[in-house]
Parts: C-alpha cells; structure tokens; sequence
C-alpha cells in the first residue's frame, strides 16, 4: 500500500497556497499604488443649503447650494470654476478661491444659480494635472428664484463667488472618476494564481 499520493497532494496545496499568497499580496500593492500623491487626496462636494460641511456625501440635484471642500492638504489653496453644461448654455463662468484649515476642509457660502445643468471644476496649488470636476443640475420649483445665504456647519473659512449666473436646463447627473488601472492588473494576478491552483490540483489527482 503505497503513501506517495499524500505527500504529492501537500504539496501541490502547498505550491497553490504559495500562489495565490503572492498574488493576494500583489493586490494590496496594487491598491496602495493606486492612492493619490500629496496634493491630489481632496474632494469638493455639492451640498444643499442647510447639509451639514461634515456630510461628505454629494447632492447633485439642488435648488440652493454651496461647495464643502475636504481631505485636502492644511492651507492647500483650492481654485474652482462653475461653468453651464450641454444641453445648458449661454451664460458667465462663476469663479473662486478657498484655502483650507488645519484639518484641510473649508466651505463657500450659497451660490446663486439659475436652473440649468454645470460643470464644476476645482485645481489647487499643490494639485497635479488639470485637476478634477463634478456635473450638476440646479433645479428650483417656480417662483423658488435662485438663491443667497451661508452653507451650513463648520469649515475653513468661505470663498465668495464671483461672476453672474449661467443660464440653464434639465437632465441627469454623474461624477467624472478615473479607475485604477492597477487594480485592473491586480484582479488578473489572482484569476492566474486560481488557475495555477486549479491545475496543480488535477495533477494531484492524477489528471492529464
């Protein structure tokens, strides 16, 4: 009676566990890769007026609203731009200025706005690139006129904007991402690594 097989199966499971260690491994790397240097960790959301500055989360059907900048760098200077988006048209840029606290967050005051569908666009004096932007849609009720007033909470300080209201128009909303494409080669890493694993194992049961 023969124990080859045993020690065959141990170790084609260890050769497999190896494999799919090293590509686990290759995944976290990947992600850490992938987190963006100093300068480009911010974000700015859209907040209706009265959403608290520590709400991270973004409003992109509004009547009034303000812009809540976080996660930047502490003093980090964050130039944004509001400008209208097809099918919107016509209209001025609204533009301007926040620096962030010691906790890299800061906050504008309520931006009046026709209805109409904008890009907002944001870079920083730290930033890389040509920096980062948002669409939305401000959508008042008849006779909700456009609006004036502070946003809400606690920030680094406010940045009035400057320009008149674009014109406006109607439709729906997206934030611009970009994915990784580390994370992409990542994945394909541990799909090998199963493969590897799955073939091991069929020599192990004496498969072809």
């Amino acid at each position: 009676m023969s124990a080859t097989p045993l020690p065959r199966r141990a170790g084609a499971r260890t050769t497999a566990l190896a494999v799919l260690t090293v590509a686990g491994t290759a995944l976290l790397g990947a992600s850490a890769t992938a987190a963006p240097p100093p300068g480009d960790n911010g974000d700015v959301k859209i907040h209706r007026t009265g959403v608290p500055t520590a709400e991270q989360a973004n409003n992109p059907h509004v009547c009034h609203f303000y812009l809540d900048a976080f996660n930047f760098d502490p003093s980090e200077k964050v130039t944004w731009s509001i400008v209208t988006q097809a099918p919107s048209s016509g209209g001025v840029p609204v533009t301007g200025m926040l620096t962030t606290d010691t906790a890299g967050a800061a906050h504008t005051d309520e931006i009046p706005l026709s209805n109409g569908h904008y890009k907002l666009t944001w870079t920083t004096d730290l930033g890389h690139g040509a920096g980062k932007m948002k669409v939305f849609w401000v959508a008042c009720a008849p006779g909700g006129g456009t609006g004036g007033g502070t946003g809400g909470g606690t920030g680094g300080g406010t940045g009035g904007p400057n320009g008149g209201p674009p014109a406006g128009g109607g439709g729906l909303a997206r934030d611009a991402a970009i994915t990784p494409v580390a994370g992409a080669a990542a994945v394909g890493l541990v799909a090998v690594g199963g493969t590897v694993w799955f073939r091991l194992r069929r020599r192990a049961h004496g498969a072809a």
